[in-house]
């Protein structure tokens, strides 16, 4: 399945029917009256959060969703039939933007969540509606409402417990293919990864979401690269694990690029909880691999663990570091909810 996290719908709404004007025929019926009904409600344009989906492809092939109108009312006093809505299903974590790209209309992060984005115009009255003791037979009837149409950006942020960053060849994939069971592509290249992964990760009896992106360079966020498009898939991350090359010459400023990079994207991307670690410490001296490490712990500011995601070594450590900053950001989300004045 081909991946596609940002694409453009173009929906409208249905419009109602129009109000009926009818009289009554009946052969012995003298004064029959009006008995012209209403028209029927147009369709609602729903949008749907359902599972076992990762990806926005679906639309990719059709970006126009039109629900159905609503039938005239007709004689007899019979309303017109209501138009059909139309349900956008989407994945976990897709956010709907406004035609400028930038105004938030919904953010659908839990299955099962519904917004309504065009409401159906109602459907006109009859002339039945009309009738009174000084107007018994009126010959008027109302048009239905006319539909909503609107442009919508559908931009996927996938959900994760954890993010990868670093640079191309980091050995980021690496690490995701021997920590859990996805089969990320894996290569001697840079950006063998063209688009974000993700795994289940599994540490001393429990889970979590891990999300491998595609490498940054310097100026990614002028668009160099891949750019950094996909930093939005890590924006949901309670922490980031940052690898860095241990085969790199220059560990400390490769580390300074990715740090960059983040910062100018996102003051929130930069500001999540980082770990930091040195990869590939299977293809290093012990003296380099020291000296190296601490030249990134002067960098970084911080503890720096070792690692090599080929062999497993440091791995189990890295992963429990992982799972402590998840459990730490998640009891201070649920803190703070609970703190969250109730609100009818």
């Amino acid at each position: 399945m081909k991946f596609l996290d940002l694409t453009k719908v173009i929906i409208r709404s249905g419009s109602g029917g129009n109000g009926c004007v009818s009289f009554r025929k009946e052969k012995f019926i003298e004064f029959g009256g009006p008995d012209g009904g209403d028209g029927g409600r147009g369709g609602d344009v729903w949008a749907e959060c359902v599972p076992a989906l990762n990806t926005l492809i679906d639309f990719r092939y059709q970006q126009h969703f039109f629900a159905g109108n609503g039938r005239p009312g007709m004689g007899r006093q019979r309303t017109g039939k209501d138009g059909d809505d139309i349900v956008l299903k989407v994945p976990q974590g897709t956010e709907i933007l406004e035609e400028d790209g930038e105004t938030l209309v919904a953010d659908l992060t839990e299955v099962g969540q519904r917004v309504l984005l065009a409401k159906g115009g109602n459907g006109g009255w009859g002339n039945l509606r009309f009738k009174s003791a000084t107007n018994q037979s009126p010959r008027r009837a109302n048009p239905g409402q006319e539909g909503v149409e609107r442009t919508l950006w559908l931009r996927l942020k996938l959900i994760a417990d954890a993010g990868l960053a670093g640079l191309p060849n980091a050995g980021k994939s690496t690490f995701l293919a021997a920590t859990s069971n996805a089969r990320p592509k894996i290569a001697d290249y840079p950006f063998t990864t063209l688009h974000p992964n993700l795994g289940v990760v599994g540490v001393d009896g429990r889970e979590f979401v891990l999300a491998d992106i595609p490498g940054l360079i310097e100026g990614a966020s002028e668009g160099r690269g891949l750019g950094d498009q996909f930093l939005g898939h890590i924006e949901r991350c309670a922490v980031l694990l940052h690898l860095v090359d241990g085969t790199s010459e220059d560990v400390a400023e490769d580390y300074r690029i990715i740090d960059r990079e983040l910062e100018l994207y996102s003051d929130i991307v930069h500001a999540k909880p980082r770990i930091v670690a040195l990869n590939k410490a299977d293809a290093l001296m012990e003296d380099d691999l020291a000296e190296k490490r601490a030249a990134l712990e002067k960098a970084c500011g911080g503890r720096v663990y070792v690692l090599s995601a080929a062999t497993g070594q440091g791995v189990q450590q890295v992963l429990r570091a992982l799972w402590t900053e998840i459990t730490a950001q998640r009891a201070e989300a649920q803190a703070n909810e609970e703190r969250a004045p109730w609100h009818p």
